[in-house]
């Protein structure tokens, strides 16, 4: 998994990523530090660290959550693959968010 603060690459470690994924946050909230954990512990557990994850922070980058159409945080953005999708919260429900970034289907469920 590359997990980093600033602009996504699109390749992980040679590889191309599984998915292209923004997650906004509001500091160290406690929603935005369980969603931060619950997407790690995706992109790791159910991706194999194939995921290409931007943390930004709205507190210190506001134009840019502004830009993207966040209005609430903690907020999950899929820019790749598409379809693009949206998951809004801490990210708990795992099976939620593992159908919006179109690694589950719910024939699979």
């Amino acid at each position: 998994m590359n997990a980093r603060r600033g602009k996504p690459e699109k390749a992980v470690n040679g590889s191309k990523a599984v998915a292209v994924l923004r997650l906004y946050v509001a500091g160290d909230a406690p929603n935005s530090v369980q969603a931060v954990l619950n997407i790690e512990a995706i992109c790791r557990d159910d991706l194999g660290g194939a995921c290409d994850l931007e943390i930004i922070d709205v507190l210190q980058h506001p134009q840019r959550a502004m830009a993207a159409g966040v209005v609430v945080t903690p907020t999950l953005n899929k820019d790749y693959p598409l379809p693009t999708a949206q998951v809004v919260g801490n990210l708990s429900d795992k099976l939620r968010v593992l159908l919006a970034i179109g690694i589950r289907s719910p024939e699979n469920d």
